[in-house]
């Protein structure tokens, strides 16, 4: 024969909700957590996109303008220049604005894409 102990087992409506609603805030919390990590690590990829197309956009164009250095340098030391050589001069100081703006693209470029060496960094141990 089974005894019992006078001990009641019974469990309130109350105390199943509170139960039930911690447990679906810990799969909440657990759910968006990644979400947001997987959205962080897209913000840095394509922060690292985007200083290599400014790094490649800035060489570019200071190659374009070192070619015309040494005519701007005889320029300004108060040469006279040719008419093809003149062109070249006019091209080259438009060239000058455009490395104004692809070296202040690439700093602000530089500045978002800092978050990467955490990340490297965490990837890298863990590899």
């Amino acid at each position: 024969m089974a005894r019992t102990n006078g001990v009641k087992a019974e469990t309130t409506a109350q105390e199943l909700s509170t139960v039930t609603d911690i447990e679906e805030t810990v799969t909440i919390e657990a759910v968006t957590e990644p979400a947001e990590d997987a959205q962080d690590i897209d913000d840095i990829l394509t922060s690292l996109k985007t200083l290599l197309s400014t790094v490649e956009k800035l060489q570019k164009v200071r190659q374009e303008v070192g070619d015309i250095k040494p005519l701007i340098g005889r320029m300004l030391d108060g040469e006279l220049v040719a008419n093809e050589e003149l062109e070249q001069l006019k091209t080259g100081v438009s060239g000058l604005t455009r490395l104004v703006r692809a070296y202040s693209d690439h700093e602000v470029a530089l500045a978002k894409a800092q978050p990467a060496r955490k990340l490297l960094d965490q990837v890298l141990k863990q590899s």
